[in-house]
């Protein structure tokens, strides 16, 4: 329920409060600030579908054979209209729920970025879904380091450094977190140009500051320590600064 104070400011949850309803749906549509989960939509029998222009066949799609398996998902080497190799990600049974894996699409059809990984659409007409995103043929940049780390010079060392920095540059500067920076979750294309990828925990955010709902996973390793705060989780471009160094 909504809450008002005596100064008739109104919020859901504490040290968030707002001088009319719409401003506290708006923020609360993108930080759930504690509270069990972000307000996702008004409560309808509507599907959430994306726009047409992101929507492929599932017929266009060939899987050839498997890239990686995560915890939320598989990905696989595809074939587009029989010409375009592409990756093709889908969704574990129980592992997330369809909502955030269509928001996952969303998300990446808002960041256009030559060092972020191309969205080239959705198969979302029957199941299982696919996400439909560019191949990059030298798999995710930690196993990569791990085969060739010791071949590359210091100048490509630094580049890969460069390219993950232009890239979240550009996050911060369109007010989104990633919140899962990881060399596993930056990918390697034939050129060695690094990518960042794996945008399922990428939150846009009005203040740059995100709390995530109660029992939310994370990454351990790579978290800032303000991340692992009693009660609440807080992410910010400053966590994401921390997960880069």
């Amino acid at each position: 329920h909504v809450h008002k104070t005596p100064e008739n400011k109104y919020y859901l949850a504490e040290n968030c409060y707002f001088e009319s309803i719409p401003k506290l749906i708006h923020y609360h549509q993108h930080n759930s600030a504690g509270m069990v989960t972000r307000l996702w939509r008004a409560a309808s029998t509507q599907v959430n579908k994306l726009p047409p222009t992101a929507s492929l066949g599932n017929e266009e799609i060939v899987l050839l054979r498997d890239l990686e398996s995560g915890q939320f998902g598989v990905v696989h080497l595809g074939k587009w209209k029989g010409q375009y190799d592409v990756a093709v990600k889908m969704i574990k049974e129980g592992a997330m729920s369809e909502d955030e894996f269509i928001e996952e699409a969303q998300t990446m059809m808002k960041l256009n970025h030559p060092k972020l990984v191309r969205l080239y659409g959705v198969c979302s007409k029957s199941y299982p879904i696919y996400l439909v995103t560019e191949y990059m043929p030298n798999g995710c940049l930690l196993s990569y380091l791990r085969s060739h780390g010791k071949e590359l010079q210091a100048l490509q060392l630094l580049e890969i450094c460069y390219d993950v920095c232009d890239a979240m540059a550009f996050l911060e500067s369109c007010q989104f977190i990633h919140r899962d920076l990881a060399a596993r979750n930056c990918l390697v294309d034939s050129n060695l140009t690094v990518k960042v990828s794996d945008f399922g925990m990428t939150r846009y955010v009005l203040d740059d500051l995100y709390v995530s709902s109660l029992g939310t996973k994370f990454s351990v390793k790579w978290s800032a320590p303000e991340v692992f705060q009693y009660k609440y989780t807080k992410f910010s471009s400053k966590s994401d600064v921390w997960a880069f160094g």
